[in-house]
């Protein structure tokens, strides 16, 4: 469709620049509904003269920079046509750039404008600039421009102090952002919001709820940008009660029910875990986005009714990514892998909306969990062929989900395929070696990370540390740890002190661990006993067992792991009474171990074992199998070590027996028969593998020439001709 001309004067001679501000041409710029028209415009404004008269120019400029047809490029071009820009051509060139995608051109533009100009920036000027310093969040260049504002005696126009306080926000300086918004004089309701926002969107939420009640007590009116503020403050608070007052409070004064204030209500019911009252609210808005289903599916699948949060799928008008991405991280997050590789493979198969990097980060999550390295390998060729360049979070998962999937080598192949790593990459590689069993190399990589500007945070030292632990460096794990306050300023939190006592009484330093328990600064946690405790079970120190468990279940009654160390220890020591009497109290208790359970993948499959498990469609294969392992291990020597055994059985036997049916050997004998030769048998269990499991895999590795990779509750085993990477420390 044409664009109808517009009907222009025409003169005969060039018009005299001055400052007719009536001119008829500039009614046919406010006219102009297309950019054709204005440049039809343009074009007469230059063959008349009138585009040579600054404000002139300066009309035609804000034309083609802020009206709905606006085009940068083209703005960009008048602009440079322009022979001396007055002020307000300049600030309206630093306000479109301030909300371009280049913000920082806006600060280029506004230094041009000090250079080349005769003008010094008025107070229109700098909220415009502020608001591209914020954007790009630089501290440094706010500085200055707050350095300016003072300079030119604006610092109480309440424009520009917004400004400012939405600046220090932006680059994280709360501080002075307060200091700003304390030296208002007549604060204004934005004042108010951008502090209040601010505070809550950077987890400063009581201050923000503070802060609001002092707008009340100060009579500021509030409005609904206020209560979306004062809402998300109680969403990361938690408090459900001052949520629901906040949601009465303006039911009371008969605020507006926006889409935006009703999603934020919406959000906070969900988060504060009221799925009642979020329903309720739901059910009433008569007008619902992307967000609201989004936010509705997003509570049911974080609180674990994975029903509600199927039917809202199906039932909202668009299913968008973010919705798929809801349902898919309430699975993972909620330890349910399986379901969320089935609603990515459904995702996949649908083609109904393309998945995000927040799909592909929670999918290769849930393949670590599961021990799923084909998925896995599929989700990295995927990300390969669309081009989707690895930022910090793809890179962390990725080496995260191979390090846990046994393939540590292409972990580390990962690593270094990317040129910027940030602490928590850093922090998987190094999770990564620990669990491998590669200590000393993990001690290596902290090194290689202290030479970058990259500084740990308290998880890096809880994987180093746990690093020692597996490797038995214990002068090294005692450095670190004593390093930790005085050089890196990070305090040792109770995980720390724990892998401290995890490494000490590994290394059989028994009483050493226990001294360091009594010396600790904070109160030792169920964690802490926990790993003293397990250090009695290797060691069969029945005394200092009895007393850590004894410890570990006043702080944790419900913890039936502490009765299975426990137990442990009386069979290791021969102590059968023992064992009879910790069962025969879990029994009584409602207590029950919690059974063992190995997963192997085959052809991107996952198939899991449980203890004596006959529900496979292909055990009478597997124990066909299990018994040719077993003779072919007694041929070479085997004996099964009983003492591995919760539960008082009298018969050789019948103990035997019970040993040979432990998860991970039918793991195994499924991985001989339906894995390649070529390839390692890699299984996932998630507890402890017990001793006896240990030997027959190591015995299998020699006898069958099979790789086999066993990652159990704490750490990476590789078998290989008859040995162990742990080389028996575990």
């Amino acid at each position: 469709m044409e664009t109808a001309p517009l009907s222009l004067p025409r003169y005969p001679t060039p018009l005299p620049v001055n400052n007719d501000h009536d001119h008829p041409v500039f009614s046919h710029i406010n006219r102009c509904t297309n950019s054709d028209q204005l440049k039809q415009t343009h074009a007469h404004m230059l063959r008349t003269g009138l585009f040579f008269n600054p404000y002139s120019a300066s009309k035609l400029f804000a034309a083609s920079a802020l009206s709905p047809f606006s085009s940068l490029d083209y703005a960009c071009k008048v602009f440079d046509q322009i022979p001396k820009p007055n002020l307000y051509t300049w600030n309206t060139m630093i306000r479109v750039y301030a909300s371009s995608p280049e913000p920082v051109q806006g600060i280029l533009i506004f230094l041009r404008m000090i250079n080349e100009g005769p003008y010094y920036p008025n107070k229109f000027t700098f909220p415009f600039v502020i608001k591209a310093a914020a954007e790009i969040s630089s501290l440094c260049v706010g500085q200055a421009l707050h350095g300016m504002v003072v300079k030119a005696s604006l610092g109480a126009d309440v424009f520009i102090s917004n400004s400012l306080i939405h600046l220090y926000l932006s680059c994280g300086d709360l501080d002075s952002a307060y200091r700003v918004f304390v030296m208002i004089g007549e604060k204004d309701v934005v004042s108010w919001n951008s502090m209040i926002t601010g505070l809550a969107q950077r987890g400063c939420a009581e201050m923000a709820l503070e802060l609001f009640k002092r707008m009340e007590a100060e009579s500021v009116k509030p409005n609904d940008v206020t209560m979306v503020g004062v809402l998300s403050a109680c969403t990361k608070k938690l408090d459900l009660e001052f949520g629901r007052w906040v949601c009465s409070y303006i039911e009371r004064n008969g605020m507006s029910l926006n889409l935006t204030l009703s999603n934020a209500m919406l959000d906070m019911y969900t988060k504060c875990g009221s799925l009642e009252d979020a329903k309720r609210l739901f059910d009433m808005m008569e007008k619902k986005d992307i967000v609201t289903w989004t936010t509705m599916l997003d509570g049911y699948a974080k609180l674990g009714d994975f029903g509600a949060a199927r039917r809202v799928l199906d039932t909202m008008p668009r299913q968008e990514i973010a919705a798929w991405n809801a349902l898919l991280c309430g699975y993972e997050q909620n330890e349910k892998p399986k379901e969320a590789l089935s609603i990515y493979h459904e995702l996949q198969l649908s083609k109904i909306s393309k998945p995000d990097e927040i799909t592909l980060v929670s999918t290769l999550s849930a393949c670590a969990q599961l021990g799923a390295m084909e998925i896995g390998k599929r989700i990295h060729a995927y990300i390969k062929e669309h081009g989707i360049k690895l930022n910090c979070h793809l890179t962390t998962s990725l080496i995260d989900m191979y390090s846990k999937c046994g393939d540590i080598e292409k972990a580390v192949d990962v690593f270094y395929s990317v040129e910027r790593r940030d602490v928590f990459v850093w922090s998987a590689m190094i999770a990564g070696l620990a669990m491998h069993g590669h200590g000393r190399a993990a001690i290596d990589l902290f090194s290689k990370m202290q030479e970058t500007t990259t500084k740990p945070n308290s998880v890096t030292f809880t994987n180093v540390l746990c690093a020692c632990s597996h490797a038995g460096l214990v002068d090294e794990g005692k450095t670190i740890f004593n390093q930790m306050d005085p050089l890196y300023g990070i305090p040792p939190e109770v995980q720390h002190y724990s892998c401290m006592v995890d490494i000490l009484g590994r290394a059989g330093l028994l009483e050493e661990a226990l001294e360091f328990i009594q010396k600790m600064p904070i109160a030792p946690s169920a964690s802490v006993w926990g790993a003293l405790l397990g250090a009695c079970q290797i060691h069969g120190n029945v005394e200092l067992a009895e007393q850590a468990c004894s410890r570990l279940l006043e702080l944790d009654p419900g913890n039936h792991g502490a009765y299975v160390l426990l137990s442990n220890v009386y069979a290791k020591t021969g102590k059968w009474d023992g064992v009879s009497r910790l069962r025969k109290h879990m029994r009584m208790s409602g207590l029950k171990k919690e059974q063992g359970c190995s997963a192997i993948e085959a052809d991107g499959v996952i198939h899991e074992f449980l203890a004596g498990d006959n529900c496979h469609p292909l055990s009478n294969e597997i124990y066909l199998k299990l018994e040719e392992i077993v003779e072919r291990l007694k041929s070479a020597g085997y004996v099964p070590n009983k003492s591995h055994l919760l539960q008082l059985i009298e018969e050789d036997e019948l103990q035997a027996h019970a040993l040979k049916l432990h998860s991970e050997k039918l793991a195994i004998a499924f991985g001989l028969i339906y894995t390649e030769a070529s390839q390692p048998i890699r299984i996932m269990k998630n507890l402890r593998v017990c001793g006896d499991c240990h030997s027959v895999a190591k015995l299998v590795s020699r006898l069958y020439n099979r790789e086999i990779i066993l990652r159990d509750r704490y750490r990476f085993h590789h078998f290989s001709g008859g040995h162990c990477s742990c080389k028996d420390y575990w």
